[in-house]
């Protein structure tokens, strides 16, 4: 091996180690469409193709309904990116353009250019790119409300290339100064922003690194620069360059391996696959985390000689490389998370829409309560990655995970994801066994009238307030008790009571309906009344929350619904729920609840505005209370379903979680609560039949409760059932070859009797909603 051969070996070692450090084992792209707005230009670069004269008998610009039609098939064929290419201001060269222009009704090519991204953005749903050239801040400024991202190549910072002789000279649109001051101009106006460094067109090596430093102090300054380009230079027929030696792969390497260890390990580099056929794993090799974007539909207009790889070859040459492919947005992930700093308030709502928790494009359609689970994953990569595997080994070995280890837990994805579930079905089976267990119950919801506020609740309404789902109700006691009733004819051993905080309701309204039931149905289980409608109580009374406890458990109450945690993380809270009791007071009625001897069940409803760092602090609070006082029974992962949801119909919340973090939730869950909680439960509601049995082999042990009534799902906009029969949950257990077990709502087995009841149960009475009283005028 030569020096400088065994010197390049050391360089990209050290480059890809620190390219793991801030990715992983991940590496990007974006399944994009190329729109090319115009190709007239008034610079006169030396080795572009892309620029054209103009020529009679062509349209200088494409139409609006050109623009429409490659747009609309990009998003057919499965595109979340529209990268609109063009010259830079032909307007001002080109009388043509000017011409041209005027009959589109626009003065200036950038204001053409706003005008479609708009258009895209809006028929199409696809995230506009712009890469327009030097811009002025109001340019940069009126695209940033149109467009998820806008970029510029640097290309080269170095002010000989402009001199005559040189690629630039002739083109004022080049000089360095120009280029950088638009760099700088989009970092002050929050502008996520793409640039990078075309080599092999004059500059030295040392001129490279000096472009890549001058990127990393704007870069710096800002904290906008989302991707860096390493562009290799090639040659192309009928330019001045036409027979210019093209850089070498050693020299591209040796560069995508500079910018790492000059851009840090949190950088995204980027080397366009077509331009480098071939040599992929040596591209990997050497630092990069993004092969950029790749069209399934469009040419690359840039580089027409260099056709784009097939997505299929690229996922398996990276994973051949031990690197998990990922699609993302034309915005990265950092800045996905970040929506309100760094995009409009439109584009952000696009942007939530069509993104992970992570930040990433969304591998799937499915959300939670109105379809089947889509086709299981592939499984690419060879190896499970050692310090996943090591975090995997701790949770089943019963240590406390700290919050990174969850986080990583939670981003597993092909051969790590199904490491995870796999071990997590381990577990689930070594601590459970073979058995499935259900509870027959009826879900009654007594009233949907609710002073509080949550940003994610479709199912509550103002006094008189009809939308949604249904006309606000309260019902009467006799209703209640009937529907009670109804159930324990039924087989039912639970009734599960939940409702909006009505600005009624005090602490002896929730003592009343617990006594009206055990009048009615002595036996029957109450449980009942969240955290919030607990203090809320309390509060009304001017009695200590563990006093007021007391009373309801005097009344009938036999045990807690741990809902109301929405997600255990103040940050979240202050987003999504901001008028409700904060993490601190949730747990403390808990903890107060598991003295007296109470026990509760907990839930995180998760995929809305949160990130997998919220999910582990969540997490880590379950398990710590439970350490402490043994109380929980179960932990129930609830789907954010956002069909109907306030927050998502205007624009601010996710389209709940992807089916590959719905099911990861269960197993996450299964691994760091251990051996603390034991029941891991799937809601069906949520997750669909087919969803549930799925997470029944990922870790989750309990398929929940029969319900016979459901509206809180529905209001948000599920469309599975109200009820799920005895017979069709053991039929779904069976099929996965589980043994049923009905159980109350401690999980102990229930009498043949009840059992029996709830096979042979009729048809439900039709309920009655009882109207809300009307106040009486002071």
């Amino acid at each position: 091996m030569s020096e400088i051969t065994s010197e390049l070996t050391r360089l990209m070692a050290e480059a890809s180690a620190l390219r793991d450090r801030g990715h992983g084992r991940l590496i990007s792209y974006s399944r994009k469409v190329f729109i090319p707005l115009t190709h007239l230009c008034r610079d006169v670069c030396h080795y572009c193709t892309f620029a054209e004269t103009p020529t009679a008998g062509r349209a200088a610009y494409l139409s609006p309904e050109q623009v429409l039609a490659i747009a609309r098939a990009g998003a057919a064929a499965g595109c979340t990116e529209a990268l609109f290419t063009l010259g830079d201001k032909p307007e001002l060269r080109y009388r043509a353009a000017r011409e041209a222009l005027a009959e589109l009704g626009h003065d200036t090519t950038i204001s053409y250019l706003k005008a479609m991204c708009a258009l895209v953005l809006r028929e199409t749903g696809l995230l506009p790119h712009a890469n327009p050239g030097v811009m002025t801040r109001e340019e940069i400024a009126a695209l940033r409300e149109v467009s998820a991202s806008q970029g510029i190549m640097l290309e080269s910072a170095s002010e000989r290339l402009c001199e005559k002789g040189q690629v630039h000279y002739g083109s004022p649109d080049k000089h360095p100064a120009v280029r950088l001051e638009t760099i700088r101009l989009a970092g002050e106006l929050k502008v996520p922003f793409t640039t990078g460094i075309l080599i092999g067109i004059g500059e030295t090596r040392g001129e490279r690194l000096q472009s890549l430093e001058a990127i990393r102090d704007l870069h710096a300054c800002y904290g906008h620069v989302q991707e860096v380009i390493v562009q290799n230079f090639r040659a192309k027929p009928d330019t001045k360059r036409a027979d210019a030696e093209e850089p070498d792969l050693d020299d591209l390497l040796w560069t995508i391996a500079q910018a790492r260890l000059i851009l840090g390990p949190d950088m995204n580099i980027q080397a366009p696959p077509n331009l480098s056929p071939g040599v992929y794993p040596r591209l990997i090799g050497a630092g990069l985390n993004d092969w950029g974007g790749v069209s399934p539909v469009t040419p690359d207009h840039v580089n027409p000689e260099a056709p784009w790889p097939a997505l299929e070859e690229l996922t398996r040459l990276s994973a051949n490389m031990g690197k998990v492919l990922v699609n993302r947005l034309a915005v990265y992930p950092s800045y996905v998370r970040d929506a309100d700093t760094w995009l409009a308030p439109e584009v952000a709502t696009q942007v939530r829409r069509l993104s992970d928790a992570e930040g990433f494009a969304r591998e799937d359609d499915w959300a939670p309560g109105n379809s089947e689970p889509p086709r299981p994953p592939r499984i690419l990569v060879r190896d499970v990655e050692p310090n996943l595997a090591r975090i995997v080994d701790r949770a089943t070995q019963g240590e406390r995970l700290d919050q990174p280890e969850i986080v990583r837990l939670f981003a597993a994805r092909d051969a790590d994801y199904r490491h995870v579930t796999a071990a997590a079905d381990a577990l689930r089976a070594a601590v459970s066994g073979g058995v499935v267990r259900y509870v027959v119950n009826r879900n009654i919801n007594y009233t949907n009238i609710c002073y509080f506020r949550c940003r994610f609740c479709a199912f509550s309404k103002g006094r008189t307030h009809e939308d949604l789902r249904g006309a606000p109700y309260d019902l009467a006691l006799e209703e209640v008790s009937r529907r009670a009733v109804e159930a324990w004819e039924r087989g039912a051993t639970e009734v599960c009571l939940q409702g909006g905080i009505h600005p009624d309701y005090t602490g002896e309204t929730y003592e009343a309906i617990c006594r009206a039931i055990k009048a009615a149905v002595p036996d029957m289980h109450i449980h009942a009344f969240s955290p919030l409608e607990v203090t809320q109580g309390a509060a009304t009374l001017r009695k200590p929350i563990v006093t007021f406890l007391e009373q309801l458990k005097e009344a009938g109450l036999g045990t807690l619904p741990g809902t109301a945690a929405e997600i255990l993380d103040d940050e979240v809270r202050a987003i999504i729920c901001p008028d409700k009791i904060n993490t601190a007071q949730w747990l403390d009625v808990q903890r107060a609840a598991h003295r007296l001897g109470l026990r509760t069940t907990s839930t995180i409803m998760y995929g809305h505005v949160e990130s997998p760092i919220s999910w582990a602090r969540h997490l880590l609070a379950l398990r710590d209370l439970q350490v402490e006082t043994g109380g929980f029974t179960e932990f129930v992962p609830l789907p954010f379903v956002h069909m109907e949801a306030p927050m998502y119909r205007h624009g601010r919340a996710r389209r709940g979680p992807t089916f590959r973090e719905a099911v990861i939730m269960h197993s996450v869950a299964r691994l760091v609560l251990h051996p603390a909680i034991t029941n891991i439960q799937t809601s069906w509601v949520k997750m669909g039949p087919a969803g549930a049995a799925i997470c029944l082999q990922s870790g989750a042990n309990d398929l929940g409760g029969t319900l016979m009534n459901e509206s809180i799902s529905r209001a948000a906009g599920t469309q599975h059932g109200q009820e799920f029969p005895p017979a069709t949950m053991e039929a779904l257990i069976r099929s996965i070859g589980r043994e049923p077990q009905q159980r109350d709502t401690l999980y102990r087995p229930v009498p043949e009797e009840r059992r029996a009841a709830s096979f042979a149960a009729g048809e439900l009475a039709p309920v009655v909603q009882t109207p809300p009283k009307k106040r009486v005028a002071a």
